[in-house]
């Protein structure tokens, strides 16, 4: 974010002098069209492979043995996840570093199952969201505190946003139930009550302290490296505009004073404010913004989908029209339409990324990255390693060579490897299977 002596440098000398003109508005446009970012939409196009590798990987898994026939994944492609005919066989085929493709050694089909490296990959994102529960914990009790004043939300909205937030798959056992002094789970009552309608509450104490948000953390560090020079930052949001976004006078003279309005805790409960004048209109508006914010800072990868913000706006008093909100703050939020046919909107928080990158990874993310990584591999690697693994086989003793030769051709450091050890999360351990 460039420093407020360069935003206040830019404005004109009226503003500077501190005049004010009678049309002046603390308000950002409400009408602005979206700038493309690439560095986020290149993002999702990988995320959409990403999807369907996990859709097809459920399948796959909850098979007897952790395999089944070519032909019946296609079928059960199509029936549960909207798959168009041979899309799954297809998709198979090009990513070879997550799924194998086999002739089974009795029934001469071809079957499926997960790579090594794919299992492994799953092994590692299950341990980053089981071992660290202190932390599951602790972002479970925030988002909870964001629905102020009953800091409760419903069970099934906070399940559809548990692999965004990080929480284990068994979180209401082992987050709910196991810690009774910080949550209580509410189940209805009486004949026509309905059991999906469960709530999770926040044990709140009326004396316990405010969280400190994330950007008020920001903040904190901003000041302390810029000391005075920072006083502008007291409620000010970091800014980073998409490429070609044209920012001119007028916008610019309206972010810098909507920068500088005072605004309440997203996790303040103002439910006793009065909130009928045109400045706590703003204070609340300003505050959305606040909450949407600390709501992707809670999540592991600084982003989700539009359409789970919308299942907690009651709750966090969002304004209605989420999109167009967002829109007015492109600076501080990014929404693509990537990955999903224009179907679904992902949020993402601009200030936690860098070049498509998380600037403060964390262990589910990089788990996840895994993931991504083994779909980008190209086809033709593969072949080349279960090439080097059948003459490996043949002869002891020339091992080590083709090794040599597959780190000179591809450049990468994990080419020398020894045997087909268990968890090492290699290839070679498959059937010696060329891909065409």
């Amino acid at each position: 974010m460039p420093p407020f002596s360069t935003w206040l440098a830019r404005l004109p000398s009226s503003y500077r002098a501190g005049v004010r003109h009678k049309s002046q508005s603390t308000s950002i446009p409400k009408k602005l069209q979206r700038v493309r970012d690439h560095s986020f939409d290149d993002l999702m196009e990988v995320e959409k492979k990403v999807r369907r590798a996990l859709k097809l990987q459920e399948l796959i898994l909850s098979h007897p043995g952790g395999s089944l026939p070519v032909s019946r994944l296609d079928t059960l492609a199509r029936r549960h996840h909207r798959f168009s005919p041979q899309e799954s066989s297809s998709f198979l085929l090009r990513h070879p570093h997550v799924f194998h493709v086999f002739e089974h050694p009795v029934q001469r089909v071809l079957h499926v199952r997960l790579t090594p490296r794919a299992l492994n990959q799953l092994r590692l994102e299950s341990d980053a969201l089981s071992t660290p529960l202190s932390a599951a914990v602790f972002r479970l009790r925030r988002f909870l505190l964001l629905a102020a004043p009953s800091y409760r939300l419903r069970l099934e909205h906070i399940r559809l946003a548990r692999a965004d937030l990080g929480l284990p798959e068994d979180f209401e056992q082992s987050l709910v139930l196991s810690h009774p002094t910080l949550f209580r789970l509410l189940s209805p009552s009486g004949p026509d009550a309905e059991p999906r309608l469960k709530f999770v509450e926040a044990v709140h104490n009326p004396d316990e302290p405010f969280p400190i948000a994330a950007v008020e953390l920001a903040r904190e560090r901003e000041y302390r490296a810029r000391g005075s020079d920072a006083e502008d930052a007291r409620f000010a949001f970091p800014i980073q505009f998409p490429p070609g976004f044209k920012i001119g006078k007028y916008y610019r003279i309206a972010v810098w004073k909507w920068q500088r309005l005072p605004y309440w805790s997203p996790y303040e409960d103002v439910s006793s404010y009065d909130l009928r004048s045109l400045e706590a209109q703003r204070r609340m508006e300003k505050r959305a913004v606040a909450s949407i914010h600390e709501f992707l800072s809670l999540t592991v990868e600084k982003r989700t989908t539009l359409e789970r913000i919308a299942h907690f706006r009651q709750a966090m008093g969002l304004p209605k029209k989420l999109k167009e909100f967002l829109l007015q703050h492109q600076g501080i939020f990014y929404i693509s339409t990537r990955g999903n046919q224009g179907k679904l909107h992902t949020v993402f928080l601009r200030e936690a990324y860098k070049k498509g990158e998380i600037l403060e990874p964390n262990d589910v993310y990089l788990a996840r990255k895994r993931l991504r990584e083994l779909l980008l591999i190209s086809s033709k690697k593969a072949n080349f390693d279960r090439m080097l693994t059948s003459l490996g086989r043949q002869d002891d003793g020339f091992q080590c060579v083709p090794a040599l030769n597959r780190k000179e051709f591809f450049g990468d450091e994990d080419a020398i490897y020894g045997g087909d050890e268990e968890g090492s999360g290699s290839d070679s351990g498959v059937e010696n299977q060329f891909i065409e």
